[in-house]
C-alpha cells in the first residue's frame, strides 16, 4: 500500500507540483508559459569562450550562442546551411569555397563576413592562446605551423576571403570528415571588435565573455551569467533564422549532484536533465514507470582513466598494464553505472560508418599479478601512494571507489581517491598534475579520427603526455586518406599500439541516459549528445 501511493506521487510531481502545495509557479510552470527552457547542466562552464572550452557543459551553452559555417542536422548529423547557405569541393579535395548567406548578423547587428572567420581561425591558432582544440584545424594548409610558431605569417595559411561573403579554404590533403569539423566550437566566428576592446588576440582570461560585454552569432545571446547559480540565453532578434526560434530563452542551471538533478526535474525546476547520466538508483524507476520522461541511448563516447606517463610508478607499461587487466569492467557496468554501458578494453567506440577495433586483452587478474611484480612491486609490495582524481559527480565517485577495490583485490595496492570541482579538475590535467584521473570522451563529430587524435603527442587533450611517433605517423596518414578499407586498417595499427602502451584505461562506453518532458519538442537523441536549439520548443498539455 505505502508503494503504491510513493508511485502515484512521484507519477504527479513528474509534470508539475501539485498547485495546493505552493503558492509560486515553478521554474518549469514560469517556462511553459513564456516559452524558456530550463536545463540541468551538470556543473558551471569553465568557459564560454568558444575557442578556449573544452567541456561539455561549455559546449552545451555555446551551441546556443554561436554558429559555423556548417551545421549538423539534429535528427541525422549530416551537415546542414549554417552561416554559408552552400559550398563547393574541388575535384581533388582540397580547396573548399563556402558562400556565406548576407543577412547572418551578430547580435549587435553587425554583419557576420568571410573575415569575421579568418580573424576568428587566426586567433584560436595563435600558440599563445594554447587552445586544446587546435589540432582540429590542422587539415588546412599551414595551420599546424602557425599553430606551432614554425610560421608567422598567417597570409599563408590556407584561408581566404575571395569577396565579403566568399570564403576559399585550401586544405594540406584531402580530409574525408572535414565538414563535419565545422560545427565544432573551435571553428566558431567571434567577434573581432569585442575581442579586442576587453584584450589581446590571444588572450584567454578577458571579460568579453560577460553578459554585459558579449557578443554572438547564433539564434540566442548572452543575458546573464550568475556563478553557480544558473546562465541564461535570450533569443537573438538579429539572428538570419530567428523566425525559425521558438524558445524566448534558455536557462542553465550547474546542478552537480545527480539526487539534486532528478529531484530538480522531479519537483519541477528543470525540464529536462544533460549530463550525460542521470542517478543510478533512480534509473530503474523511471525506466519501468516513467518511459515517457525516461531517454536512454548509445552515444559515441568513451569512459577511461589516463595515466600520467611522465610521473612514477605509471610511466612503467607493466604497471599500467596490470592496472587495466585488474579491472572486472562487467562488474562496473552491471553492478555501478546499471544504464546499459558496455564494457570495453579498447578507448575506440565502434564507429558508426563501420570500423569496429579489436579488443587485445581483457580481465585478467592472474595476468595482472604477473605483469605488477615483473614491474617490481609482487603482490603490491612498495607500490608508492597514488591518487584517482575525478570531478564532482556522484556516478564518478562510484567508479573510482569501485576500481579502488578492485585494485586492492587484484594487486593489493592502496589507492586514495580526490574529488574537484570541475574547473579545479580541468586545471589538474591541463597542467599534468596527477597520477590517475577519470577522463570521458563524446565525439565531436561521427569518424574515428576524433578519438584517435585524442591521444597524439602533440594533441591539447592528451593529458597522459604519452608520446608515440609511430601512433602519430599512423593516425595523420589515415586523417589524409579517402579509402575507407585502408583508414581502418590504419585505426586498427593505432590501435594495437594504443593497447600495447596503454597510456588510457578504457573502461566502458557511455549511454545518455535523461529525463526529457515529453511535451520538449525536436528533442532528438543522437550519438553526439549534441541539440541545437534553434528548432526546439514546448508544447505543454493544456492545465486541468
Amino acid at each position: 500500500m505505502i508503494k503504491n501511493i510513493c508511485f502515484v506521487l512521484l507519477a504527479t510531481t513528474l509534470m508539475f507540483v501539485s498547485a495546493c502545495s505552493k503558492n509560486t509557479l515553478t521554474n518549469v510552470e514560469k517556462g511553459n508559459r513564456d516559452s524558456e527552457l530550463y536545463i540541468a547542466n551538470a556543473d558551471e562552464p569553465e568557459s564560454l569562450d568558444p575557442h578556449v572550452a573544452s567541456g561539455s557543459p561549455d559546449a552545451n551553452i555555446i551551441l546556443g550562442l554561436f554558429e559555423g559555417l556548417a551545421s549538423l542536422d539534429p535528427k541525422t548529423l549530416e551537415p546542414s546551411a549554417g552561416v554559408a547557405t552552400h559550398w563547393d569541393i574541388s575535384e581533388d579535395g582540397k580547396v573548399y569555397t563556402f558562400y556565406l548567406r548576407e543577412n547572418a548578423k551578430w547580435s549587435n547587428g553587425d554583419n557576420v563576413t568571410a573575415h569575421d572567420f579568418i580573424y576568428s581561425w587566426r586567433r584560436a591558432l595563435q600558440p599563445a592562446l594554447a587552445a586544446k582544440f587546435a589540432y582540429m584545424m590542422y587539415p588546412i594548409k599551414n595551420a599546424e605551423a602557425f599553430n606551432t610558431g614554425k610560421l608567422t605569417d598567417f597570409n599563408e595559411v590556407g584561408v581566404k576571403a575571395l569577396t565579403d561573403y566568399t570564403l576559399e579554404i585550401t586544405l594540406a590533403h584531402p580530409t574525408p570528415y572535414f565538414i563535419l569539423l565545422l560545427d565544432h566550437h573551435s571553428f566558431y566566428p567571434v567577434h573581432k571588435a569585442t575581442i579586442e576592446k576587453h584584450g589581446e588576440i590571444d588572450n584567454p582570461n578577458t571579460l568579453w565573455t560577460r553578459a554585459e560585454n558579449f557578443v554572438g552569432n547564433g539564434p540566442f545571446t548572452l543575458a546573464e551569467w550568475k556563478i553557480n547559480q544558473h546562465i541564461k540565453l535570450a533569443k537573438n532578434p538579429h539572428y538570419w533564422d530567428a523566425n525559425t526560434v521558438k524558445l524566448n530563452a534558455l536557462h542553465f542551471l550547474p546542478i552537480t549532484d545527480q539526487q539534486a538533478e532528478e529531484r530538480a526535474f522531479r519537483t519541477g525546476q528543470v525540464h529536462l536533465t544533460y549530463s550525460p547520466q542521470m542517478a543510478n538508483e533512480k534509473i530503474a524507476t523511471y525506466r519501468d514507470n516513467h518511459p515517457d520522461v525516461f531517454q536512454a541511448y548509445y552515444t559515441y563516447s568513451s569512459y577511461y582513466y589516463v595515466f600520467n606517463t611522465k610521473r612514477a610508478p605509471f610511466d612503467n607499461i607493466k604497471v599500467r598494464q596490470a592496472f587495466s587487466m585488474a579491472i572486472d569492467r562487467e562488474s562496473i557496468t552491471k553492478n555501478v553505472t546499471k544504464g546499459g554501458e558496455i564494457p570495453t578494453f579498447s578507448v575506440i567506440p565502434p564507429d558508426p560508418q563501420g570500423y569496429k577495433p579489436k579488443a587485445y586483452y581483457g580481465y585478467n587478474p592472474e595476468k595482472a599479478k604477473q605483469l605488477l611484480a615483473q614491474a617490481g612491486y609482487p603482490n603490491g609490495k612498495g607500490f608508492p601512494t597514488f591518487y584517482i582524481h575525478y570531478n564532482t559527480l556522484e556516478t564518478h565517485k562510484k567508479v573510482a571507489v569501485a576500481v579502488q577495490q578492485m585494485l586492492k583485490n587484484v594487486l593489493n595496492i592502496d589507492v586514495q581517491l580526490h574529488n574537484e570541482e570541475w574547473k579545479v579538475y580541468l586545471s589538474t590535467q591541463k597542467n599534468h598534475n596527477f597520477d590517475v584521473t577519470r577522463q570521458a570522451w563524446i565525439a565531436d563529430y561521427a569518424d574515428p579520427s576524433n578519438f584517435f587524435e585524442i591521444f597524439l603527442s602533440y594533441g591539447g587533450n592528451n593529458h597522459s603526455q604519452w608520446d608515440n611517433k609511430q601512433y602519430d605517423a599512423l593516425v595523420e596518414e589515415a586523417a589524409r586518406t579517402m579509402d575507407s578499407a585502408k583508414r581502418f586498417e590504419l585505426f586498427e595499427q593505432a590501435n594495437k599500439i594504443l593497447a600495447d602502451e596503454m597510456p588510457i584505461m578504457p573502461i566502458y562506453l557511455y549511454s545518455d541516459i535523461n529525463l526529457v518532458q515529453p511535451y520538449v519538442k525536436n528533442w532528438h537523441p543522437n550519438i553526439l549528445h549534441r541539440h541545437h536549439y534553434k528548432t526546439v520548443y514546448l508544447d505543454p498539455p493544456e492545465a486541468p
